[in-house]
């Protein structure tokens, strides 16, 4: 059961949002009249399987080969199941396995109901999702609404002329070749306008030119999407990451590109129409979410998500002015201040994510903890704090053994980003030694080698020629050498994951900072009624007072980073404890 600290009642908080819900209706006229009552009435999701579940993101070309192509597979997928079986999780996030040109490694879809032949076949597909359920595990499928690829059938028709009927699925204006509508930039570069002579009009892009954006202005166009989706949800799974979601209510006359007026009105009704038909998960990527958006997003009555991705504690080193690749330090007090924000400011209104890794970011135990003498008690700390918080746990590929970032000679990086920025900076006057390292503190490669199986040829990952290089460490750092080891970091990721099944407080429990000008701990409460869990961390690699010692009497050490308990009066190199008070 839910613990509120408010005064509104559930009740009160379910009349308010569907009061909202009216009141955009009516404003936009995007519902019909007759949906508006239904479109309120969002079920409660105080007791969704998500609420105490950990989800384990699969990056599908690096995770396991099972045709030897040097690419992995949906056929792979399916070989580890006992694996994943064992580690504990409840739901597999894939990213995308839809079929594509693979211009943005997926992110551009060419048909939303085929699988790419790279990775399998729809009959693969299926048969994922019919043996993961025999495994207790649901199958998430990333999907991207924002945009499709250019070689999609829409827009292959789209393009043909004004009259063609699906040319209002994509985001038109007039002009004339070479004066674009607006000066608006692309995020991979260069206009976010692109000339079609056939039909004297340009098209937009927010990414890359071969992915034009969907115009969710149009009934028609919602109403494919929602069709495509309930195929899917029929089929088996269970739920969706939808990618770049808070851009399909751009309005690009306006300069808007993320949260749009209409954003929440098109959740609302996409919700509705999908998401509510089925018990599922779902998550969106919203980079500029704040926790007041976060509530609307992922408000409790499920008119809209589950939850978001939100990046505050990931950008914490961007510097205003300066670029993504430019290092800086590591603000701790910041870090602990952004996780104590989401997680006070949702409590009873929301629900969080909770992730350190996904494919697009470097290894944490390299970011924030010791890829070196401490990698292992370092990355055992940094899961026991992100565990012990409230909200859907996200564990990415490697993550549950500790891998790390890679340090690779520039021809040996596959990743467009990386090789542009590279290029673009030796021609700016950077030297290669300053590039390098900040490719190698924060290229996206880093998380896309392969995972690491065994200490065989490519880490087990193929027997063929890998599409990347495998992390030379493989041989240290790998699934068979942990998972019969019960002080490895893959067994303390099993731990984590039973005790938020085991007790409540972990779903249910009031966030609380403590020691919040402290500069190397990081610790807080979680309570509910009668249990009180309590975590505290070394952020760093000396060994500290622990102030708390006296609070931890009469408290049961549920976990520790290090095999051999210490003194309660100190905390040693990156070491984490976690208490439980029932």
């Amino acid at each position: 059961m839910r613990i509120c600290s408010r005064k509104k009642s559930d009740s009160d908080l379910g009349k308010e949002a569907k009061a909202r819900k009216h009141e955009i209706c009516r404003e936009t006229g995007l519902c019909r009249e007759g949906d508006m009552q239904r479109m309120g009435k969002g079920r409660e999701n105080d007791n969704k399987w998500w609420k105490s579940a950990v989800i384990y993101q699969i990056y599908p070309r690096s995770f396991a080969d099972s045709n030897q192509d040097g690419i992995g597979d949906l056929q792979g997928i399916i070989s580890k199941l006992d694996y994943l079986e064992e580690l504990g999780i409840d739901a597999i996030w894939l990213s995308p396995v839809c079929k594509s040109p693979q211009d943005d490694n997926g992110y551009d879809i060419s048909d939303y109901q085929d699988i790419d032949p790279m990775f399998g076949t729809l009959r693969d597909m299926e048969e994922l999702i019919g043996k993961a359920g025999e495994h207790h595990i649901r199958i998430i499928l990333d999907l991207v609404l924002n945009h499709s690829s250019d070689e999609h059938f829409w827009f292959q028709e789209a393009k043909k002329s004004r009259e063609n009927p699906y040319h209002d699925y994509y985001v038109w204006r007039d002009g004339t070749e070479g004066a674009p509508p607006n000066g608006m930039r692309a995020a991979f570069g260069g206009s976010a306008w692109e000339w079609v002579p056939e039909v004297g009009q340009y098209y937009f892009h927010q990414f890359s030119v071969k992915q034009p954006d969907l115009n969710w202005e149009n009934p028609k166009l919602r109403q494919e999407i929602y069709d495509m989706i309930n195929w899917w949800i029929q089929k088996g799974v269970g739920g969706f990451r939808l990618d770049v979601i808070d851009q399909i209510a751009k309005e690009p006359d306006r300069q808007i590109t993320n949260n749009g007026p209409q954003l929440h009105t098109y959740l609302r009704e996409l919700s509705w129409e999908t998401f509510q038909k089925a018990d599922l998960v779902t998550v969106g990527e919203a980079w500029g979410a704040t926790p007041e958006l976060a509530k609307l997003y992922s408000n409790p009555d499920n008119s809209e998500l589950s939850m978001v991705f939100q990046f505050e504690h990931i950008c914490l080193d961007q510097i205003p002015g300066k670029e993504k690749w430019d290092l800086a330090p590591l603000p701790f007090r910041k870090l602990k201040e952004v996780f104590a924000r989401w997680q006070t400011q949702l409590y009873n209104e929301g629900w969080n994510s909770l992730f350190w890794n996904n494919h697009d970011l470097p290894r944490i135990v390299s970011r924030w903890g010791n890829d070196g003498e401490y990698r292992t008690e370092s990355a055992k700390m940094l899961a026991i704090l992100l565990h012990g918080m409230q909200g859907t746990p996200y564990i990415y590929q490697g993550e549950e053994l500790g891998m790390t970032n890679v340090r690779f000679a520039i021809e040996d990086y596959r990743d467009i980003e990386t090789l542009n920025i590279y290029k673009e900076r030796l021609e700016k006057g950077y030297k290669e030694e300053e590039i390098m390292r900040s490719i190698h503190a924060k290229g996206r490669d880093n998380a896309r080698t392969p995972m690491q199986w065994d200490d065989g040829e490519h880490a087990g990952f193929t027997r063929g020629e890998p599409w990347i290089r495998v992390n030379p460490n493989y041989r240290e750092i790998n699934a068979a050498k942990q998972t019969g080891d019960a002080q490895s970091v893959f067994a303390c990721y099993q731990r984590l994951i039973r005790l938020r099944k085991e007790y409540p407080v972990f779903t249910d429990g009031e966030f609380r900072l403590l020691l919040e000008e402290d500069e190397a701990l990081f610790a807080y409460t979680r309570t509910s009624a009668d249990t009180q869990l309590l975590v505290v961390c070394n952020f760093f690699g000396q060994t500290v007072r622990c102030p708390l010692a006296e609070q931890t009497e009469g408290m049961e050490l549920l976990l520790c980073s290090y095999a051999a308990q210490g003194q309660e009066a100190v905390l040693r190199p990156y070491e984490a404890r976690m208490y439980l008070k029932n």
